[in-house]
């Protein structure tokens, strides 16, 4: 039977939206699969991997009403592979999937929509906020990179959301260094704070646009709910108890230095060509009028480099992981930042001038 017709495009669009959290190899077949539903015009996708679920809408005509699940991956390399504007037919035969597409011709295996997992999310229970993607995005990507990949302590495998009167707080740490941003909400909201897993936010960082349109998330429970455009995300959460970022936050480290931005990242880039592989260490040394960022590696080589700073005070030296020191330089965007310090032995706290919403924390490292 004839399931719908539709532009390669109408297909390939939600598919991408969805397919993205679809393990390549997992322990229940099933869950390689998209789970496609036909309603009159209307066309629902919807993916899992039973911590995330991610639904997205189209439209699709002809063909009659059918549920269907189908390999993400697979019906998504064929829409890559074929030519733009190419127009799709999609036929349901038995449990094939058979795509019409000029004169090629794909069968594909199914499986039944009735055994596909699905998660709830309990409405009534829920703290909500919107905001706009644009500044969601721009938050996420203030911190992000900062969260643990596989640790042991689980809980700092995700960011932390914190909802609290008139503020969006997002923390995110790996123990070694800590980035803080917060943004300002319309309302006066109960409190709320959850630990998105790491896939969300990634998930979340690759979805979410550059424009003003709406966010709407809901915090429910051990669940939070994503939704903008078209487009539905639901999450389990992290069940853990976050580090106190508030304590980790230096208040008052005397020595204060202003820095450009792109001229301390390119003298850390190169530095950082001249570190020891495993450990990426460089020394940080400030004197009067000077920082001088100095790295050697196991061959006994050597680097060097010089910014002249407006700083009159006490010099310090003080080593650190050049990554970290990286990472906080390319994920912002203004043409300076502040960076303050205290002794060899004491984090380092990077700021934005003129903005206390936006805190970098970085932990020394002996070299």
């Amino acid at each position: 039977m004839l399931l719908l017709t539709a532009s390669r495009e109408a297909l390939l669009g939600p598919l991408q939206s969805v397919s993205g959290i679809v393990e390549k190899r997992h322990t229940l077949p099933i869950l390689s699969n998209v789970l496609i539903d036909k309603k009159g015009d209307a066309l629902t996708l919807l993916a899992t991997d039973i911590e995330i679920q991610i639904r997205t809408g189209g439209n699709a005509g002809g063909g009659e009403d059918a549920s269907l699940t189908v390999g993400a991956r697979k019906l998504q390399d064929i829409l890559r592979a074929l030519p733009e504007g190419t127009e799709i037919n999609l036929k349901l035969d038995a449990n094939r999937l058979a795509l019409h597409a000029g004169k090629s011709r794909f069968q594909l295996q199914t499986l039944p929509a009735t055994d596909y997992p699905r998660m709830q999310f309990n409405e009534a229970e829920s703290v909500k906020i919107t905001v706009s993607q644009k500044a969601f995005k721009r938050q996420l990507a203030q911190v992000a990179y900062a969260m643990a990949a596989q640790d042991i302590r689980y809980y700092l495998n995700g960011l932390l959301l914190v909802v609290q009167g008139s503020e969006l707080r997002m923390v995110a740490t790996d123990g070694h260094r800590l980035a803080f941003a917060s943004a300002p909400l319309e309302g006066d909201l109960p409190k709320a704070e959850v630990i998105l897993p790491r896939k969300t936010v990634l998930e979340l960082a690759r979805q979410l646009a550059d424009t003003d349109e709406p966010l709407e998330i809901a915090l429910a429970g051990n669940q939070a709910r994503f939704t903008f455009g078209p487009i539905e995300l639901i999450t389990k959460l992290i069940d853990g108890k976050f580090p106190d970022y508030e304590r980790v936050i230096p208040p008052n480290h005397p020595k204060l230095i202003n820095l450009g931005r792109i001229a301390f990242l390119a003298s850390l880039q190169r530095a950082a060509i001249l570190t020891n592989e495993k450990f990426r260490g460089v020394r940080v040394v400030l004197a009067s009028g000077s920082l001088k960022i100095l790295s050697t590696n196991a061959e006994q080589e050597e680097a060097q480099e010089e910014l002249e700073v407006d700083y009159a005070g006490e010099g310090v030296d003080i080593g650190f992981n050049v990554t970290y020191l990286l990472d906080v330089l390319t994920n912002s965007s203004t043409d300076e930042i502040e960076m303050r310090l205290n002794d060899g032995n004491s984090s380092a706290l990077i700021t934005l001038p003129g903005d206390d919403r936006f805190k970098y924390v970085v932990m020394p490292m002996r070299i």
